[in-house]
């Protein structure tokens, strides 16, 4: 009974995620300060929660009922009038936009859409945990190749964590049906520039390989950086698929919106799997980030447009959060994009016993006995390399900064404390 009813194989041996098992160390622990998962601990736009709230008690009825599994119309109009200037070429809203459960179900439509037995897929490291799992799920296999930091001197930025050229063409092969690209990325804050794009997008074109872009801090980028969609570079419009995300847009995770664009001829896959998986998302969170998109489409060239002061309101919260970080023992990678920061913790290994820690991994081990002793909750970021490379990210400790100020002065004071007390 017990075997014929085990979990398939395609799940592995249904590990808990990182997610699962760091959302019930909060719950057992209760740190003082949760820097873990990425979501504020602040309201979202007015604009945003009225309009959800208006809906509610709309007098339409049909907007509590199904609306069309592709996507809401109003959204995926929107979704193109959003993003057509963007790319230079006008968006088919309903033909060439999904609109998913969260990016999270966007990629599993992309990658179960494409990817077949034995097809191989190019992950770059760190790497949202969830790509490796459905690759595998989908009968693939995953090919990683690692960022690494050209040094560790101080003030480090995303930008010195680069790609090894050679290393990268080398996993390119006949097999080779997907890259997954993630800018700006998580969990480094790496916003890719033009010719890391170039290099990436021309060995896509030469081996005809396809380009799933994660693009969900697409709007987190510090100046003088910007963010370059790989989709608008030559001949890159054929084979990518990008990826967007209104719980990231609008600081809303909650709402689980997100959304792919690409050609029709590939969006058909995504689908394929969206209509016999989730079918289709709920009505009244589409029809709000519907109506959000037009207030900030009705003032696109201002500067309050939520798609620009956001990364301005986050900007005063990392520098906050990497002199913290500093000041208190930690080497931070100074993000160019999203809202973490990575921090190599190896300058506190003597402050620290581990002894009683049982995970594998030192940043496991370090996060889990900082949290308990520092009131402060990281995620350990070798939960984003593959099973080979877990020890470069043993090292790091991944912070989030999309947080109330009250709580980033906490932390501070949290961590002035720990120090003191050792």
């Amino acid at each position: 009974m017990t075997d014929k009813f085990r979990l398939p194989a395609r799940y592995g041996a249904g590990e808990k995620s990182v997610w699962v098992e760091y959302i019930q160390l909060a719950a057992d622990y209760k740190p003082a300060v949760n820097l873990g998962q990425g979501f504020p601990d602040y309201h979202a736009p007015k604009h945003v929660t009225k309009a959800l709230a208006d809906i509610a008690t709309s007098d339409n009825p049909l907007l509590m009922q199904y609306t069309r599994g592709f996507g809401h119309p109003r959204l995926v109009q929107n979704i193109a009038k959003v993003y057509s200037p963007l790319i230079g070429r006008e968006l088919d809203p309903f033909n060439e936009i999904l609109v998913t459960s969260g990016a999270y179900e966007a990629l599993y439509s992309a990658i179960l859409g494409h990817v077949d037995e034995g097809d191989e897929v190019i992950v770059i490291e760190p790497f949202f945990d969830c790509y490796d799992f459905m690759i595998k799920c989908a009968g693939g296999i995953p090919k990683f190749i690692a960022l690494k930091p050209k040094t560790g001197k101080e003030n480090m930025t995303s930008a010195d964590w680069v790609l090894d050229e050679k290393e990268l063409s080398s996993l390119f092969t006949n097999k080779t049906k997907m890259l997954i690209l993630n800018t700006p990325h998580n969990p480094l804050g790496k916003v890719f520039t033009k010719e890391e794009l170039e290099l990436i997008a021309n060995l896509c074109k030469k081996h005809n390989v396809l380009c799933v872009s994660d693009e969900v801090y697409e709007w987190m980028v510090y100046e003088p950086n910007k963010h370059i969609r790989i989709a608008t570079l030559p001949d890159m419009w054929e084979r990518t698929i990008t990826i967007g995300s209104a719980g990231k847009t609008f600081s809303v995770t909650g709402w689980k919106i997100g959304w792919a664009y690409c050609p029709a001829n590939l969006m058909r896959n995504l689908q394929v799997v969206h209509q016999n998986c989730v079918y289709t998302c709920p009505t009244p969170t589409q029809e709000a980030v519907a109506r959000s998109f037009e207030i900030e489409l009705s003032r696109i060239n201002s500067p309050e447009c939520y798609f620009y002061s956001l990364a301005r309101e986050l900007l005063p919260k990392r520098d906050f959060l990497v002199r913290t970080l500093k000041e208190n023992g930690f080497n931070p990678t100074i993000p160019d994009g999203g809202y973490f920061i990575v921090a190599d913790w190896t300058n506190l290994g003597k402050k620290i016993d581990l002894s009683s820690e049982q995970d594998k991994y030192k940043d496991y081990r370090f996060t889990k006995k900082f949290a308990k002793e520092a009131g402060v909750l990281a995620i350990p970021p070798s939960a984003f390399y593959s099973e080979a490379h877990k020890n470069l990210g043993e090292d790091f400790a991944r912070f989030c900064f999309i947080k109330k100020d009250e709580n980033l002065a906490l932390t501070e004071k949290l961590l002035k404390k720990w120090n003191a007390s050792k």
